[in-house]
């Protein structure tokens, strides 16, 4: 089953965070056939949302929701189950200055 791990960390606490710390851990989950994507996001700064009401489109600078903690990035890994997934995401590094959402696929059905 593919489990999407959001990293959520408040940006300033990511500067000057060492890329590679990231990087080895995206190489671990590949050599251990696990990594299906990872990527990081550029700053909150750059997000630009987009909604849908009644046919009108609203564009807005900036994220969803003003919070403390923004979304910067992710990792999607096959896991045989939610508790493997949950040791594999204790392993992302900004866990220990973050926190990481972990979030099963659900395939989409036609109907």
């Amino acid at each position: 089953m593919k489990y999407l791990c959001l990293v959520y960390s408040d940006e300033r606490k990511l500067e000057g965070w060492d890329d590679a710390e990231c990087m080895a851990c995206g190489q671990s989950f590949r050599d251990s056939g696990h990594l299906v994507a990872a990527e990081a996001l550029q700053s909150v700064h750059t997000a630009t949302t987009v909604r849908v009401r009644d046919g009108k489109v609203s564009i807005t600078d900036g994220p969803f929701a003003e919070t403390k903690e923004q979304l910067a990035g992710f990792y999607l890994l096959d896991a045989k189950n939610l508790d493997e997934a949950l040791q594999m995401a204790a392993k992302i590094p900004p866990a220990t200055v973050g926190s990481i959402e972990v979030r099963p696929i659900r395939e989409l059905m036609p109907r």
